[in-house]
């Protein structure tokens, strides 16, 4: 057997498992945190973790979407209809599935999906880490995602910690080059959410690159990319035919939301518009060194040579989040499945001494934790 066979042969289930183990123990480490900081907040605020978690915001409307279906909308007094087409319907669909084979409700089979989903999505994390830089980066790379400040999504009855799970599995299975299994699983992750299109990219362009170096295409790789598009394109056009607007439609569906691609000018009034008041220009440049660091941390994997399928995936990510209009204050939570952004730093924490990694780690799991519980118990959506 070559050293490409060994590199490329699937390592058996157990022994994943047990390569995994630790960066798994960390995560639920920092998570079980992150719930019991938000209880004893909810506490003393007199508000339920559990309804925080499960029953506000989008919560609520993939809940209705598994419980009674699609075509409920809400007409706001500015005229505006925010429809429940606009969520994606692999997640409704496994609550829907959970409350039939469970005495769990919607919401709490939400819930269970959510956090089962986030524990794929930190071993996936820690399957692309550890195949590029070795074990201890996926470690790491695991516990940078789970401490970051909006982290607590990762627990909530939404759909980022499932989408995440799905496009690193989907990212590993490509830089294994398994093309079918990289189709399969971006196809589901197009059901999940519109980012979906970044998983696709990084397919595409990584056969394309392959067929224009090779000169030819096999036949699995034909399969993968061709599999990739089928869940987001089959989605957006059934929206399409239900609400008669054709290839647009789902477009009309975001646009009734306040949401759409503007190349970021929307975003940028809004950071400019907080320069009216000292504390306001607080917030404003914090705005602006996070939109710094996140752009930062995107060059340094670019001059790490990061794998061409996490460039284009990572790029389109950042994009949509930071270039489109609407919900400003859900854009760091639209940044989480944007898990290559962490390697870099990665890297650097397993380079240092264990005892130093995890003192830092842990002074940020905590700020982190009460950030979460302050966040979650704010008026707006996350």
């Amino acid at each position: 057997m070559t050293d490409l066979d060994q590199r490329l042969s699937p390592p058996s289930a157990g022994f994943a498992l047990r390569r995994a183990a630790p960066a798994l123990a960390v995560y639920a480490g920092v998570r079980a945190l992150g719930l019991a900081v938000l209880a004893v907040w909810g506490a003393v605020a007199g508000k339920s973790p559990h309804t925080l978690l499960a029953a506000r915001w989008d919560s609520l409307w993939y809940t209705r979407v598994a419980e009674h279906g699609y075509g409920w909308e809400v007409t706001l007094p500015d005229g505006s209809v925010h429809s429940n087409l606009a969520f994606f319907p692999l997640l409704p669909w496994l609550e829907r599935l959970g409350a039939a084979v469970s005495p769990l409700s919607y919401a709490d089979a939400g819930l269970a999906v959510s956090w089962l989903a986030s524990l794929f999505a930190a071993a996936g994390i820690f399957a692309v880490a550890d195949h590029l830089y070795g074990r201890r980066a996926g470690v790491c790379a695991v516990a940078l995602w789970a401490v970051l400040p909006v982290g607590v999504v990762q627990s909530m009855a939404y759909s980022e910690s499932l989408f995440t799970a799905l496009a690193a599995w989907s990212l590993y299975a490509l830089l294994r080059e398994d093309w079918i299994l990289a189709g399969l699983l971006a196809s589901l992750a197009g059901l999940t959410r519109p980012v979906g299109a970044a998983v696709v990219a990084a397919i595409w362009a990584t056969a394309a690159v392959r067929v224009h170096r090779e000169r030819r295409a096999g036949l699995r790789m034909l399969l993968g990319v061709l599999l990739a598009p089928l869940g987001a394109a089959g989605y957006v056009l059934w929206v399409g035919h239900r609400t008669g607007g054709g290839l647009f439609g789902y477009l009309d569906v975001q646009a009734g939301w306040g949401n759409g691609f503007d190349f970021g000018y929307a975003f940028a009034r809004f950071i400019g518009d907080k320069f009216t008041s000292v504390p306001g220009a607080l917030a404003g440049l914090g705005l602006i060194l996070g939109v710094a660091l996140v752009v930062w941390l995107y060059v340094v994997g670019v001059r790490q040579r990061q794998p061409l399928p996490l460039l284009v995936y990572t790029g389109i990510v950042v994009a949509l989040a930071l270039c489109a209009a609407g919900y400003f204050g859900s854009k760091p939570r639209l940044l989480l499945p944007a898990f290559p952004l962490l390697l870099p730093l990665a890297v650097a924490l397993a380079r240092l001494r264990t005892s130093r990694s995890a003192l830092a780690l842990g002074g940020v799991a905590v700020a982190g934790a009460v950030y979460g519980a302050f966040w979650l118990h704010g008026s707006g959506p996350p």
